[in-house]
């Protein structure tokens, strides 16, 4: 979404940018695509409090917490960080995404170890990617290359596990298809996975793990981590349209114990493949939307759970970009947005409803700096309990300990 409204805007004639972007509308639209969106001086509050009064995560066994609630690789300010969400599991940790700013939140969320050499990474016992969007692996580079440092006092036994999209095979179609077809980077590999993404990581940390290495007897980020691409192979080839299949039965992703972990293709076309993900514990349930238009893949895999956290995005925000854009491409960047992500009218009624979830956290804001009223009109058509998110926010799943 956002690559295509950066590169949009910059078709936009210098004087017509300079209203789009003095507008109030269009701060708004802007702020949709920003890690950290404008918020209110009463959001700020909630924000700064959520931690503390937040539903009683603190004293259930099986948490959920908001560590990032912005859309966007785009930063603009500091009131909401990139999108990530945390479930938690007596003292192990499970976390979907890694947008801007998501390992402080972590540390302010009170999820990382305890006492002297308690570390960040010292209760994660895995990490799930939604998909390869900056905006939601942004992190992964700085936490794949220090978590030697960041491991210190780790209590939980085996490496961390990381899943991920696999290689596409296939790049997207060019959009709007009018134009003429980009340069490819890095055409020898162009659509790596998060295994492969992660081997290029390890070429370019190379001195830094040399030296740490050499002089400090620093283990591999690969004795931390064990990182697998999701394995689709029997289900999809992925196009360059990207729209998945409609699948009849949930992919099975991981069993730790007491926490099983569930996934499904889900429609960020072309963008693909993306997944939604299940956690499933003795408590309850918690599913993860990643980014996705209205899904009946994300609805099965949503039946009865408790806690649906969901992406959204205001289709002012589209209607206000598409209104500054040349009227060439503008009916196209409308139809993507709108396309490939879900609407706050449709996310309660056309989602949550249809899949029996009790309580819907509106996450991924889309602009992050809209009036908490704006996004409560998810209510309309849904029966459940709707929850405007806020980084840091905290829900207990089941009863309390």
């Amino acid at each position: 979404m956002c690559d295509v409204v950066g590169k949009a805007l910059n078709q936009v004639p210098e004087a017509s940018r300079r209203r789009f972007l003095s507008g109030a509308g269009a701060m708004a639209a802007l702020s949709g695509l920003a890690l950290a969106g404008c918020s209110t001086p009463e959001a700020n509050s909630s924000q700064t409090s959520a931690s503390a009064s937040d539903g009683g995560g603190g004293n259930t066994r099986t948490s959920l917490v908001l560590l990032g609630t912005a859309g966007g690789p785009t930063v603009l300010t500091d009131e909401r960080f990139g999108v990530a969400t945390a479930v938690t599991y007596e003292d192990r940790v499970y976390l979907v995404d890694l947008g801007h700013g998501s390992h402080m939140n972590l540390i302010r969320a009170g999820l990382g170890g305890e006492g002297f050499g308690g570390t960040s990474m010292a209760r994660i016992r895995g990490i799930f990617f939604t998909h390869l969007h900056s905006d939601h692996i942004v992190e992964w580079p700085a936490v794949y290359a220090t978590a030697g440092m960041n491991s210190v006092g780790r209590t939980i036994d085996g490496p961390i596990e990381v899943f991920g999209p696999g290689d596409r095979g296939s790049l997207v179609r060019v959009f709007p298809p009018n134009r003429a077809e980009p340069p490819v980077f890095n055409p020898d590999d162009p659509t790596p996975g998060i295994s492969g993404m992660t081997s290029y990581l390890r070429q370019a940390f190379a001195a830094d793990f040399n030296d740490r290495a050499r002089d400090s007897n620093f283990e591999s980020p690969d004795a931390t981590f064990n990182v697998q691409d999701l394995d689709i192979s029997s289900l999809w080839t992925v196009d360059p349209e990207g729209v998945p299949p409609r699948l009849t039965a949930p992919i099975e992703v991981w069993e730790d114990d007491d926490v099983k972990i569930t996934a499904t293709l889900v429609d960020h076309r072309p963008t693909a493949p993306a997944f939604a993900y299940r956690f499933d514990t003795p408590d309850g349930s918690v599913v993860i939307s990643g980014d996705t238009g209205v899904s009946a893949n994300l609805i099965d895999l949503a039946q009865g759970c408790d806690y649906l956290v969901h992406e959204v995005i205001d289709p002012q925000f589209a209607e206000d970009l598409a209104a500054v854009l040349p009227p060439e491409i503008a009916p196209a960047v409308k139809e993507h947005l709108l396309i490939s992500h879900t609407t706050i009218e449709q996310v309660g009624r056309d989602v949550a409803e249809p899949a029996g979830a009790k309580n819907l956290v509106l996450s991924h804001l889309v602009p992050g700096n809209n009036p908490d009223s704006r996004w409560e009109e998810a209510r309309k058509g849904y029966s459940g309990n709707l929850i405007v998110g806020k980084d840091l926010m905290r829900f207990g799943v089941g009863a309390k300990a």
